[in-house]
């Protein structure tokens, strides 16, 4: 293990190596060091909050500065094994994180569920199995990357930047999850279709994701950039949208007037957030009143959750209609 040399540290794979500032061999996995005692101790035997310090807002270092109206909670370079154990204690990222580690644990019983219990008991097609199980587990991703980076941010401002790259990534991979069965179950009857919006949707996704590897993309200057990024990948749904809406017979369409506000309803779930998310409200309006509960990126979160699992109902109640009248509407 001691042979490990410079090209071992750039090749992203687990490694160990011996920095000057450790006593300790450490590994290093996605730039988070972990003295090898960690493995063997992961919790430790002190108290959860024994020593971990909550600091106020102008006691951390830059890269974890952002909101300045929640002033206090914060955690600061913890060690790889305290950023593990400050999950089950009270601070600023609690909700954060296991508003996520919910929501990861929801969609992956809902996938058990549906393979096993809803899909067979409608009659559904091997291709709605996979469709339904690809949908969910990139909310599942998604949930984890998120619930990762707010746990591990604290870590180090170069562990802060990977998984940040991790939860924008985790964002992208979510809004695939909607594509999916959306642009499925929308053409379900229309084959062709369906698979030029699958492929535009993957082309589109590719492309972001590309994007994400320039060196610049992490940084402040390109915030907006990032935002407008995110919202036109979420709004290009609304072309496939107005598309199935004329392909249905428009708005007098029985399907169209049962279905539409669904889609109509996803959209405003995701105004609401992108709302909290931009303005910081309410902390803005009262800042260190909502420093642990009610901030505007728990909402954010709590309002991702909920907007997938609105349209995995959706979604699901498309399956259903589908399955149950044999008709396509089309």
């Amino acid at each position: 293990m001691e042979g490990f040399n410079a090209m071992d540290a750039e090749s992203g794979h687990l490694k160990l190596r011996q920095p000057s500032t450790f006593q300790k061999p450490v590994y290093e996995v996605m730039d988070l060091q972990i003295p090898v005692a960690d493995f063997h101790d992961m919790c430790g035997s002190e108290g959860l909050d024994d020593d971990l310090p909550l600091l106020h807002y102008h006691e951390i270092p830059a890269f974890l500065q952002g909101n300045p109206w929640v002033q206090t909670g914060y955690r600061s370079m913890l060690p790889f094994n305290k950023c593990c154990r400050s999950v089950l204690s009270w601070n600023n990222e609690t909700v954060n994180i296991w508003s996520h580690l919910f929501g990861c644990f929801l969609f992956f019983v809902l996938m058990l569920y549906d393979n096993l219990v809803m899909i067979p008991a409608y009659g559904g097609s091997v291709s709605d199995h996979i469709i339904i199980t690809l949908a969910l587990m990139c909310f599942q991703f998604c949930m984890l990357c998120s619930a990762g980076y707010h746990t591990f941010v604290c870590h180090s401002e170069r562990a802060s930047k990977r998984w940040l790259s991790i939860d924008l990534t985790g964002i992208s991979i979510g809004l695939i999850g909607c594509y999916i069965p959306g642009v499925h179950y929308a053409f379900y009857c229309l084959s062709l279709w369906r698979d030029v919006y699958l492929v535009t949707v993957a082309l589109l996704f590719g492309a972001v994701l590309t994007f994400q590897t320039s060196p610049r993309y992490l940084t402040a200057a390109w915030f907006y950039r990032r935002l407008f990024l995110y919202l036109g990948l979420a709004g290009y749904g609304v072309i496939p949208g107005i598309h199935w809406v004329y392909l249905n017979g428009g708005f007098g369409s029985p399907l169209v007037n049962i279905f539409l506000p669904k889609l109509v309803i996803m959209y405003f779930l995701g105004v609401i957030a992108f709302v909290f998310y931009l303005t910081k409200c309410p902390e803005r309006l009262f800042p260190g009143k909502f420093d642990y509960v009610g901030c505007s990126h728990q909402w954010w979160h709590i309002i991702v959750v909920v907007a997938f699992l609105w349209w995995h109902e959706a979604g699901k109640d498309l399956l259903i209609f589908y399955t149950k009248t044999k008709m396509c509407y089309l």
